[in-house]
């Protein structure tokens, strides 16, 4: 009979650099923030990991 577990850990620490102001405008050139290029890198690691785990 098999096992299966759904269990999905998602841990994120989030650091603000107060010492450099100019590493948050580079990003923000394109008209899109920090926090949401940071978002969108958080989603699309999450959809490569679930994906990854479908095709087990």
């Amino acid at each position: 009979m098999p096992v299966e577990v759904r269990e999905l850990v998602i841990k994120a620490t989030v650091v603000q650099d107060l010492a450099s102001p100019e590493g948050s405008g580079g990003s923000q050139d394109n008209g899109v923030s920090a926090s949401e290029e940071l978002i969108k890198i958080c989603v699309d690691k999450v959809l490569d990991i679930i994906k990854d785990k479908n095709e087990r």
